[in-house]
């Protein structure tokens, strides 16, 4: 059963990790996160659910909300197959998230650890990122170290790639 908003905020105070909470009603995309009132968009994480050509791979890229993501240079540098968006199916069964809510923090629900985690080398460092708690109607505010050491303890894979 993929966690709720209150256990992935639960499980993130268990493992020490500094964390602000930003409620809003659902939003599904960027343009929508715009809308919400005292949104800092700048600092908030894009994330994308991909799949490789058979289906067996599955990736979450993470980037900067102004970025656009060019599935064939991420191909290039991951060496897969042609890439392609993950069904909501696959989104749910892989991660536990339906579509407009998906997050680093998803990884909290991959259990088998078959989603692979890429992040856009410029959001290294960052002091303050936004990203959904599993649920798009809440922002959670930390620090891109604090969403790196997530992913980590989890034992998902974790690549760096330039976006």
């Amino acid at each position: 059963m993929p966690l709720t908003k209150e256990e992935v905020r639960a499980k993130l105070t268990e493992m020490g990790i500094a964390y602000e909470v930003m409620e809003h009603g659902p939003v599904y995309t960027i343009d929508e996160m715009k809308e919400v009132e005292g949104m800092t968009i700048e600092d908030v994480c894009k994330n994308l659910f991909l799949r490789d050509e058979k289906g067996k791979r599955h990736f979450l890229v993470v980037l900067d909300e102004a970025k656009s993501a060019d599935l064939k240079a991420i191909r290039a540098q991951i060496g897969s197959t042609r890439l392609s968006f993950g069904s909501e199916e696959r989104l749910m069964d892989n991660l536990g998230l339906i579509k407009g809510a998906v997050t680093p923090l998803g990884v909290l629900n991959d259990c088998a650890k078959n989603v692979e985690v890429l992040i856009d080398e410029d959001l290294r460092g960052r002091p303050r990122l936004g990203v959904h708690p599993c649920d798009n109607t809440e922002t959670l505010w930390m620090s891109f170290d604090s969403i790196k050491k997530i992913i980590e303890r989890q034992g998902n894979s974790l690549k760096f790639i330039k976006i």
